[in-house]
């Protein structure tokens, strides 16, 4: 039995991938606020908003991975290591693709500070964590300048609707 993959498999696999990290981010980052501030009123009790926060930075870290080993693995437009890891490296929209992988190096600075928070001073974590935000605004211009799926009202209406919290 022969196999034969779709020869766009990975560039769906990209774009699948790419906008589950996205809006995972943007959802991760709205519960953090949440949790931080008093969007939802009183702070939160219990363990659940943080659960969900966490939850979801877990699967932001995910896809992305998953993202950037599909976008490495598509043939269509070559991204080697260093275009994928170094900002401006990529010869294919050196700006657009820069933003992705500064948004993915903020995820990982507020990722491996989360994980070390006991060991760090509070103010320490507490601005890598502010990180978070300049990584979904990376992002977001990452998803709208080297995404193809920029004009999808999908794509705007989660970008519209992750602008602030609901009153």
């Amino acid at each position: 039995m022969h196999l034969t993959l779709h020869p766009e498999l990975w560039w769906y696999l990209t774009r699948a991938t790419g906008i589950t990290a996205w809006v995972a981010a943007l959802g991760s980052l709205l519960a953090g606020l949440a949790l931080a501030t008093r969007t939802l009123g009183t702070r939160p009790k219990g363990p659940w908003l943080l659960d969900v926060h966490r939850g979801l930075a877990g699967v932001t870290l995910a896809f992305t991975a998953l993202h950037v080993a599909a976008i490495v693995a598509d043939s269509y437009v070559h991204f080697g290591a260093a275009d994928v890891l170094i900002p401006l490296a990529s010869d294919w929209e050196p700006v657009a693709v820069a933003g992705g992988v500064v948004a993915m190096w903020l995820l990982v600075a507020v990722q491996l500070s989360s994980l070390a928070m006991r060991r760090l001073p509070k103010r320490v974590w507490r601005t890598i964590h502010l990180g978070s935000h300049g990584a979904a605004v990376a992002a977001t211009l990452h998803a709208f300048t080297a995404g193809t799926d920029a004009g999808n009202p999908l794509v705007v209406g989660t970008a519209i609707a992750a602008r602030r919290p609901p009153p």
